[in-house]
């Protein structure tokens, strides 16, 4: 029996400088056998906030290849689920100044209502990870329960 194909997720924030990356490093860490991550930014700040690899790092998340990019129409197409972070409805979601929002686009998109921490102290930084790990963590249970249903 051929393996199942990962979904393909993208995460997107405001600046893809704090909470898309570290969803990004996250499912990169305990997902990836479900899961291919990627994330980007509305207004990328066109770096990670130093906080946000200071945590990724205290908790034994790598952020290697991690980088602030902008929002892609082709990123939007090709995924198979987008977990929307930045708090904005998928009609702000631009790209080249193009609403990108679609019927099938609007499908694949699930808002997660989390905090952005930017600007904030340590503390905050670290509450928002456990966060998002809680939410990553789920969904790849989700997943491969899925994939063991269907395996059946």
């Amino acid at each position: 029996m051929p393996p199942t194909p990962k979904l393909r997720v993208l995460f997107v924030c405001i600046g893809n400088a704090c909470r898309s990356p570290m969803a990004e490093a996250i499912a990169r860490h305990h997902a990836s056998d479900v899961i291919e991550s990627s994330s980007a930014g509305l207004f990328p700040l066109g770096y990670l906030a130093e906080p946000t690899g200071q945590t990724l790092l205290a908790n034994g998340y790598s952020a290697d290849g991690l980088s602030s990019k902008a929002l892609r129409r082709e990123a939007v197409e090709n995924a198979d689920l987008i977990i929307n972070l930045s708090g904005r409805s998928l009609e702000d979601v631009v790209d080249n100044g193009h609403a990108v929002s679609s019927s099938p686009i609007a499908q694949k998109v699930n808002d997660w209502k989390v905090e952005d921490p930017y600007g904030e102290d340590p503390a905050t930084y670290q509450r928002i990870l456990e966060e998002l790990e809680s939410r990553v963590l789920s969904l790849a249970g989700r997943l491969r329960s899925d994939q063991r249903g269907a395996n059946s």
